[in-house]
């Protein structure tokens, strides 16, 4: 039927709806429209919440995923924290110069640390979070809650402890607790994602219809590209049931959608044994699963006159009119015998795009590829990739590298991607990253993080001096990011270091953040608001994530008029921290002959009140487009 012209101005309401959802997808709504049809809209409850600092009642039933702790969980995502990333140099390689980030502390809170400064920078995320096997989760969020309290809230026992359903769950508490966990850091990570930006997500099938449907609310169901499909394992597993699950899945998800980069065509089989003045070709199927019309009929062979029908369940994709022009063009390969089938010729020089769609089934070994597929080996080859560089099996069911590099030739396209991955663990994605810069010459950047997890006392790895997870991942890209440099030879344009960043509790004390709370007669004690034992370079990186500075670019420091000066990537920001009470305008004077973008110096460091005040006049005449601040 032909469409009618809307024959109205734009519906503004329509424009200000899409507004909304597209910073909010995880608003979104469908309700019945007056014509019986269902559209999308704005979940104005949902949106009331993430509007609010407190827990917003949303008592009306809608289509959507809940669960107990959801309105905690969101409520987690949005609060602020007053934490701060302290560097470690002495855990670091290449400190000063590495654009690689390996960040130790809760992912929650590293991933709130770093909203400002990587905001729509991200170009590809992969995480391999924890499943859920019934057990509780090392990541203790404020929302947390034991089996009573979740019974209680789940309205399956009453206050006194009675059973309010025939049938309580036994295992509802443990999606509620991983649902709650993984929300608040999924949400926080789709802000990081670049508009092209692409996630990918490791799951099983505990939890993957449930992570499926939270995807689709907090990146769109329409920024859905796929679930990738692999096998994990070679030989069959004991279970109670007679099955034995080998494959795992991987979520893929974009922040704007648009397309994988898919597989470039080999051309394989394209030959051209008939010398056809068209070039190479290959016979390709010549039959469609739908009917589309008149599309059922026999076509008859013009030098045999042998006669054939599509396909028993299947149809000719063209009409009579288009196979009879496509036969008397020679495109039509007719079979020797009647019990053949026809085929269609397919020429090299009309393929419309260099690329064939990605298949979503991964094999585990290059000799099983397809055209289309991706190389996912089995988890025992993750194993056995971390037993060749510790030699000793130190880590459980890591995945493998191709599995990663394999999911980053699907988006990475660009020299200075950045791929971020906030369950860490034993670093496979930074092994894979590394790889793929030795092999293509490429300056990927990483960021790990890793939430300080005990290595059981009891492992292999314990027993191997590493008593936590992230000193395993660090160790990891230290010998990986070595042998590569020996390797390669060690080429300039490949980054074997990494940036250690620790989360911990700010660098201010509290009369920094509550003024007010300090009485009269302890003024004298709090003149200088910063923790005794915090670094001045504790103290920079503190500013470069409040400023929403690139937490990897170059630092140097510099001795001017014996004063310690930070210079972060030359004059992007410079930094004075001294708190002798030595900077007066003369120093003051030869910082602005500098011209940085941003300066930034300690309150109790300056010699003087009038100082201090005349800072900011004297920047305005030697470089006004500085941007002055103190701490």
């Amino acid at each position: 039927m032909m469409k009618k012209m809307k024959m109205h101005s734009l519906d503004q309401v329509d424009v200000n709806v899409q507004k909304i959802l597209e910073i909010f997808p995880e608003c979104t709504s469908e309700v019945i429209a007056s014509d019986g049809s269902i559209v999308r809209t704005v979940n104005f409850d949902l949106l009331k919440q993430e509007l609010s600092k407190d827990a917003v009642d949303l008592g009306q039933e809608r289509y959507q995923l809940n669960w107990a702790g959801k309105r905690e969980a969101l409520i987690s995502a949005n609060s602020p924290i007053a934490k701060v990333l302290r560097p470690s140099r002495e855990e670091s390689v290449d400190f000063d110069s590495t654009k690689n980030l390996y960040i130790e502390g809760d992912n929650l809170e590293a991933l709130k640390l770093l909203q400002e400064t990587y905001l729509n920078k991200v170009k590809m995320i992969y995480i391999d979070p924890p499943y859920n096997t019934g057990s509780d989760f090392i990541y203790e969020d404020d929302f947390s809650e034991d089996s009573q309290d979740y019974l209680m809230r789940s309205n399956q026992v009453d206050a006194s402890g009675n059973k309010l359903v025939a049938n309580n769950e036994s295992n509802g508490r443990f999606h509620s607790s991983w649902l709650s966990m993984i929300y608040p850091r999924l949400k926080l990570a789709r802000n990081l994602l670049s508009d092209d930006g692409v996630i990918f997500i490791s799951i099983d099938d505990c939890e993957y219809a449930n992570l499926k449907k939270l995807c689709d609310e907090l990146f769109g169901e329409h920024n859905f590209y796929c679930t990738f499909v692999w096998k994990r394992r070679s030989g069959a597993m004991d279970s109670v049931d007679n099955t034995s699950s080998d494959h795992e899945y991987v979520l893929c998800y974009g922040k704007q959608k648009s397309k994988l980069a898919g597989i470039g065509r080999t051309y394989e089989g394209y030959s051209n044994p008939d010398n056809d003045p068209r070039g190479p070709w290959k016979a390709d199927n010549l039959s469609a699963g739908k009917s589309g019309g008149d599309v059922h009929y026999p076509i008859q062979d013009p030098l045999t006159g042998n006669s054939f029908l599509p396909p028993e369940g299947r149809y000719w994709p063209y009409s009579r009119k288009t196979m009879a022009e496509k036969i008397a063009d020679g495109r039509i390969i007719f079979p020797a015998k009647v019990s053949g089938r026809p085929m269609l010729k397919r020429f090299k020089n009309e393929a419309k795009f260099e690329t064939v769609p990605v298949s979503t089934w991964m094999v585990q070994r290059e000799e099983d590829r397809i055209s289309n597929s991706l190389v996912a080996p089995a988890n025992t080859q993750g194993t056995r990739e971390l037993q060749d560089i510790f030699d000793a099996k130190i880590f459980p069911h890591p995945k493998s590298t191709r599995l990663v590099e394999s999911l980053a030739s699907q988006c990475l396209v660009g020299d200075g991607d950045i791929v971020l991955d906030f369950f860490s663990g034993s670093a496979t994605t930074a092994h894979a990253i590394m790889n793929l810069n030795a092999k293509d010459g490429g300056n990927r950047r990483f960021i790990m993080i890793q939430v300080t997890e005990d290595c059981d006392s009891l492992s292999e790895a314990y027993k191997a001096g590493y008593k936590t997870i992230p000193q395993i991942g660090r160790e990891r890209i230290r010998r990986v990011s070595s042998s590569i440099k020996e390797r390669i030879g060690g080429l300039a344009y490949f980054d074997a270091g990494f940036r250690v960043l620790k989360v911990d509790s700010s660098n201010m004390s509290e009369v920094y953040y509550n003024p007010d709370a300090i009485s009269q007669d302890l003024l004298s004690e709090q003149e200088d608001n910063v923790r005794s034992d915090r670094t001045a370079e504790d103290l920079l990186f503190q500013v470069l994530l409040d400023w929403g500075v690139d937490l990897s670019l170059p630092i140097s420091n510099e001795m001017i008029q014996e004063k310690s000066v930070f210079f972060v990537d030359q004059n992007a920001l410079v930094a004075c921290f001294d708190k002798q009470g030595g900077v007066d305008e003369d120093f003051v004077k030869e910082l602005a002959k500098r011209q940085p973008l941003r300066v930034v110096f300690r309150d109790a460091g300056f010699k003087s009140d009038s100082v201090k005040i005349n800072v900011e006049q004297i920047f305005k005449l030697l470089s006004p487009s500085t941007e002055v601040k103190c701490i």
